[in-house]
């Protein structure tokens, strides 16, 4: 019985510690890369097309044509995943660097320095 209500007790002083963090506020001044001309310009050109692009039905990719092919980006994808997937492994990419021809120069891979062919 006292077990469980000293469990219950560190429960209840546990979970009422747990409190939100004050608000905090940026107080950085924001500085603009873009001119007022240059953001007036982007905003008549905006409304030249007809388009807002801070509207939720905005949609800049409906007319986009990609120049490869379905098969040529699942190649690029899986060639890449596998070199990341490679070079975070333990060895940090030294045996599939060294699998694969590819020896940077001046660095060690496999434990050997290798220059640039």
């Amino acid at each position: 019985m006292n077990r469980t209500i000293a469990l219950a007790l560190a429960t209840a002083v546990a979970a009422g510690s747990a409190l939100a963090d004050d608000i905090t506020i940026d107080t950085t001044p924001f500085q603009s890369t873009a001119t007022r001309a240059q953001v007036q310009a982007d905003l008549a050109s905006y409304k030249q097309a007809g388009v807002n692009p801070w509207s939720t039905t905005y949609q800049p990719l409906r007319s986009f044509q990609s120049s490869k092919s379905r098969a040529e980006v699942s190649n690029e994808y899986v060639a890449s995943r596998d070199r990341v997937t490679a070079m975070t492994r333990e060895d940090s990419g030294s045996a599939w660097l060294a699998r694969n021809g590819q020896r940077p120069s001046g660095e060690r891979v496999a434990g050997n320095v290798h220059t640039a062919r």
